[in-house]
């Protein structure tokens, strides 16, 4: 049986999982861990994310393989000399230094001029922004830039010796376009003024079934495996994800990692001038809008460690608690190392009185953060995303472990909740694209194809009556805070 590997290189460690291409049944996986990284200053030497990939390939086993890809987390910037050597260490999606840069960036052009460009609003996060960062701070590097890279570009140069991408994380960058999908260098020229122009700097960006090359002897050689194997073009780790749980029209994902995303499939490209919704492109050739909030599990763990539990015991105490949680309201905008767009950002918790009980307090923790989930989804729904009450409201994420998560999502939507089989959703996604481009098959149809039973379905439950009362008091709190940030982090391992 021939099998396919694949790869998601995270900001936390490197996962890979082995797959039959023609049922996608699980034969191995392996794991290793990255380097811990400390916002303002968040860099990785992409060094390191090779040698992870060769301990993790070497801790699945498996060294024949016919077809491989990788999916990387967003965002990030590795710049490269006219060899081919990484210049400076890689700038990932949760470095904030370059905040300062966004905001001038979004001045020079307005928020609805660059909705209408690239389908996104910059913030710290995106690409672009850094490469203002390096302009300013690092000149000397940028004038030696001859290839601009994300994470999991270099990834797949490492494999094949080519300079490209693909369209889904190519729309993370704040310079290319899902509407025209195509590069846009003159928005780079806004961040970094450049003699002789961006152009030739940039990736190819490679369709979805488009190979980007054979693994080299010395990739090979590096990894264990199979020198000529097929390297797909890869995705970002968002991208992945959806692939992963075989995200259809009409569903919505719902990731609850450290931070949180909201997104779902678009026939048609969105251009969302406030900011919530990126409009980024998907790795099949339709588009995932997607709305991300601040802070998600990471409020979570920081509850249960002030309430001095353990996460089932965290859950069983927010499941004992009423809906609206005896009226405390928490607004989960905790300052930290993962809020790219708003590193002051701080939390709000009211209605605290004398009689208040650890278990309302670890319930109001759980509601605020399916709440300012909540609000992403009623985003993409403002932006036109077409989502069906007959979908699918897929939960994913280390969040979506959590018993009370699970229910408190189903009580507010009053949907079910589905939580897909298997726990590494990227590392199966990138599997799907690998197995595309094997087949020659489009990744929706391989991922329709390798689609097994769903673990788990969550049903509403009687507090869903309390549904609209739940989500009017968190309103009514977050419109009361000035400047509230919609926040916006991509990778779903967090």
């Amino acid at each position: 049986m021939p099998l396919v590997l694949g790869v998601d290189s995270s900001t936390q460690a490197t996962k890979v999982e082995v797959r039959d291409v023609d049922t996608g049944e699980l034969v191995a996986a392996g794991r290793a861990p990255h380097a811990p990284v400390s916002p303002p200053r968040a860099e990785q030497d992409p060094a390191a994310w090779w040698a992870a990939l060769a301990r993790a390939v070497f801790d699945a086993g498996v060294d024949d393989v016919a077809a491989l890809a990788v999916a990387g987390q967003q965002h990030g910037l590795v710049a490269l000399d006219d060899a081919g050597t990484v210049l400076r260490p890689a700038k990932l999606w949760n470095d904030t230094e370059s905040a300062p840069d966004a905001r001038r960036l979004v001045a020079r052009l307005g928020p609805a001029g660059w909705s209408e460009a690239c389908g996104s609003v910059p913030v710290a996060s995106f690409t672009v922004t850094k490469v203002a960062w390096l302009a300013e701070h690092e000149p000397e590097v940028l004038d030696r830039l001859a290839t601009l890279l994300l994470p999991h570009d270099w990834l797949t140069h490492q494999l094949t010796g080519r300079a490209v991408t693909d369209r889904g994380d190519a729309s993370g960058t704040g310079y290319w376009s899902p509407a025209t999908g195509r590069w846009r260098p003159d928005l780079l020229d806004l961040a970094a003024p450049r003699p002789g122009g961006w152009v030739g700097a940039l990736p190819t960006v490679l369709g979805p079934t488009e190979p980007a090359g054979p693994l080299t002897p010395w990739a090979a050689d590096q990894l264990g495996l199979r020198a000529g194997a097929l390297v797909g073009p890869g995705t970002g780790d968002n991208m992945a994800a959806a692939l992963g749980v075989g995200l259809a029209g009409g569903d919505v994902a719902i990731s609850v990692g450290t931070s949180g995303t909201v997104f779902a499939t678009s026939p048609t490209p969105t251009a969302d001038a406030s900011g919530a919704v990126a409009g980024f492109a998907d790795a099949t050739g339709r588009f995932l809008p997607l709305v991300c909030t601040l802070n998600a599990a990471l409020v979570l763990d920081a509850v249960a460690r002030l309430l001095a539990v353990d996460h089932a015991s965290f859950d069983q105490l927010a499941l004992t608690a009423p809906a609206g949680a005896e009226g405390l309201v928490l607004l989960p905008y905790l300052a930290g190392e993962r809020t790219p767009n708003r590193p002051d950002a701080t939390g709000t918790l009211t209605g605290l009185r004398p009689d208040v009980s650890r278990a309302a307090l670890a319930r109001a923790a759980v509601e605020g953060v399916v709440c300012g989930l909540l609000d992403g989804l009623d985003a993409l729904v403002a932006a036109g995303v077409p989502i069906a009450d007959a979908g699918r409201l897929v939960l994913v994420g280390g969040g979506a472990r959590s018993a009370a998560v699970r229910q408190v999502v189903a009580d507010l939507t009053g949907r079910p909740v589905t939580l897909p089989a298997g726990d590494e959703h990227v590392a199966a996604g990138a599997c799907v694209k690998a197995a595309a481009v094997l087949l020659e098959r489009d990744p929706v149809e391989v991922a329709r194809a390798w689609a097994g039973d769903e673990a788990v379905t969550v049903e509403p439950g009687p507090q869903v009556e309390h549904r609209d009362q739940v989500r009017g008091a968190y309103a009514r709190v977050r419109d009361e805070q000035a400047d509230p940030p919609p926040g916006r982090d991509t990778d779903p391992d967090r």
